[in-house]
């Protein structure tokens, strides 16, 4: 079927690649001809099994995700591998290059390898066969105490699913690997819903409908200011954006499969995000919740409190919700979630992560001993316990969407036509004018989990290959006709 799909992709090709008059014909052989190397070089000497890690020393002896890894390990989350499988599917369809889509059908089929049997992925895909023996690989024979936990933190199943259902589409639901790898993961998330919309972080398992009773949010009668050292990953999270990358998903799987239970499900979420919107006189959102609807805690960098930072998440996966189906009931929390939150800015125009319940006094913690404290003078370096504001343009969307006629929602989006500009082409040129003569970006930097004595000066990174690749594209899919 592959090599049929490509023989006909090629005739495209060569009807189809005539340049728009006006275009810069050398720039645009340039820009072709770097992504043909960039690519080859990033798929066949880079990727293992198709997959990606975040980072690898100039020399590809040293790798590394949120943990060190090797030529036998492939990380998840972007910018891993599907997040680089989904630019490859840019380039293909920018170009219409056979070489692109088989380069983004390997990262395919490696997620097919690493899906686990709960429906999802885990952090990372292991290659070497001993440490395969620790997960619950679909395609490995069962094995008793294995790993077979689904994570949704940090969009990494999301992109997963994301991969797999646009490369699906793209070869027309032909190659039933990918189909059913897609298939099976959105099942597993559809049984993973609790019954009042959300997702927690983590599952394993469908949940038990009877020990999850529907409830909105409510403040807790007291609440810890110590780290109570719960297990949290079962509870309702929006931390990172969690469950409204789910909601995306969903739509994604509507839109492409035009399966009613992908919309029932986005639709589910959406009311779980009115249910927990916080009564007066804080109306916003949690990180996450108990089975009692009450802020709770998660890690000990992070209380039970209201957030800055997913709230601004929540506004806007409720505005895509209105957007994708029309139903005003998603407008209704935003007005006054953004009333609350512009009255709770910092000095310096930001949001606090996390506001203490009721006082809605700015929390933090101290950096060692991680005290919670009002004081911002001591404050661990490795998470934003301050984070940017995006308030006037989450309501400059409201007003917009707000004022769009009927006819204009609950349709699926449709992507702007590409154009060139001077920016464009500028950046192009950097693109082309930064790749050696091996095909590679080679940057300044350091492998973060090695230490730093390891001697690693000079880097290639993964979010490197995805911007450049993906300006590449955009110009080329404007300048193709």
């Amino acid at each position: 079927m592959r090599k049929t799909l490509s023989a006909l992709v090629l005739m495209a090709v060569v009807f189809c690649s005539v340049p728009v008059r006006g275009a810069d014909d050398s720039l645009q052989d340039q820009a072709a001809q770097v992504l043909r190397k960039a690519t080859s070089f990033f798929h066949k000497r880079v990727s293992s099994h198709g997959g990606y890690l975040y980072r690898y020393s100039e020399d590809l002896t040293k790798g590394e995700g949120e943990g060190r890894g090797d030529m036998k390990t492939v990380w998840i989350e972007p910018p891993g591998t599907p997040a680089v499988g989904l630019v490859l599917l840019d380039a293909y369809d920018a170009t219409g290059e056979p070489t692109y889509l088989d380069a983004a059908h390997d990262t395919g089929m490696c997620l097919v390898r690493g899906q686990l049997r709960s429906g999802g992925w885990d952090n990372l895909i292991e290659f070497t066969p001993k440490r395969r023996e620790r997960y619950a690989y679909r395609v490995d024979p069962p094995r008793k105490n294995a790993r077979n936990t689904t994570t949704l933190d940090d969009n990494k199943t999301q992109s997963a699913i994301r991969l797999l259902m646009r490369l699906d589409k793209t070869l027309a639901y032909q190659d039933k690997q990918i189909h059913e790898a897609a298939e099976y993961a959105l099942t597993a998330v559809l049984n993973a819903q609790y019954p009042n919309g959300a997702w927690p972080q983590r599952f394993d398992a469908p949940p038990d409908s009877a020990e999850y009773p529907i409830k909105k949010a409510r403040y807790p009668e007291s609440w810890s200011r110590t780290y109570p050292k719960r297990d949290y990953k079962g509870y309702y999270t929006f931390n990172d954006n969690t469950i409204a990358d789910v909601v995306d998903v969903m739509f994604i799987a509507y839109w492409t499969y035009g399966d009613e239970r992908f919309l029932s499900s986005a639709k589910k979420a959406g009311d779980f995000m009115l249910a927990a919107q916080m009564p007066d006189p804080q109306p916003a959102w949690s990180q996450q919740y108990n089975l009692d609807m009450e802020p709770a805690w998660a890690r000990k960098f992070e209380p039970a409190s209201i957030t800055g930072g997913e709230s601004q998440g929540v506004m806007s996966a409720l505005l895509r919700l209105y957007r994708d189906t029309g139903d005003k009931q998603y407008l209704e929390p935003i007005p006054r979630a953004l009333r609350y939150l512009q009255g709770s800015k910092l000095s310096a125009g930001r949001l606090a992560r996390f506001y203490e319940l009721k006082t809605n006094k700015p929390l933090y913690f101290t950096r060692g001993d991680y005290e919670l404290t009002y004081d911002d003078s001591d404050m661990p370096t490795h998470y934003a316990f301050k984070v940017g504001n995006r308030l006037d343009r989450i309501e400059r969307e409201y007003e917009r969407l707000r004022m769009l006629s009927p006819d204009k929602l609950g349709k699926p989006p449709v992507a702007s036509e590409p154009r060139t500009s001077e920016s464009l082409e500028n950046q192009v040129r950097e693109v082309v004018a930064a790749l050696d003569s091996q095909g590679r970006w080679v940057e300044l930097g350091r492998m973060r989990n090695y230490g730093a004595d390891d001697g690693t000066r000079r880097v290639i990174e993964s979010r490197t290959f995805i911007r450049n690749v993906g300006i590449l594209s955009q110009y080329l899919a404007a300048t193709r006709n």
